[in-house]
This record gives structure tokens, sequence and C-alpha cells, in this order.
């Protein structure tokens, strides 16, 4: 589902959890590949920066 709201695209994703072997869970995220775009990955340039504030997790690309 998209929405735009305030000259932003909002969607509803799943996460893709991951059990490891001693019992830990990790979380994945996929994203749109025109979000993607927008933040310069590909790929051969795949780090972002990731920062939570208890509340939301905003991704930025890194620029060059």
């Amino acid at each position: 589902m998209k929405k735009t709201n305030e000259g932003k695209e909002t969607r509803e994703l799943n996460l893709i959890a991951n059990k490891g072997g001693s019992g830990s869970v990790g979380f994945k995220l996929s994203i749109p590949k025109p979000w993607a775009a927008a933040l310069g990955v590909d790929l051969n340039n795949k780090t972002v920066v990731a920062s939570f504030d208890g509340d939301k997790i905003i991704i930025s690309g890194i620029k060059k």
C-alpha cells in the first residue's frame, strides 16, 4: 500500500526475521528500488547511515 502525505511516500513494509543458531533474532527490511536509487544505493554502493531515536528509524544515503 502506497500513500503520499505532505510530499512523503509512505508504505507498509514487512520485516524479514532471521533466527540464529544461538537463539538470537535479527530483522531485515527491503526497501523499494526507487527509494534505494534516491539514496544513491546500488549493487556497488550498498552502505547507508541509519539512526534510531526510540520511535523512528531514519535511513540516509552517504554523500560522496
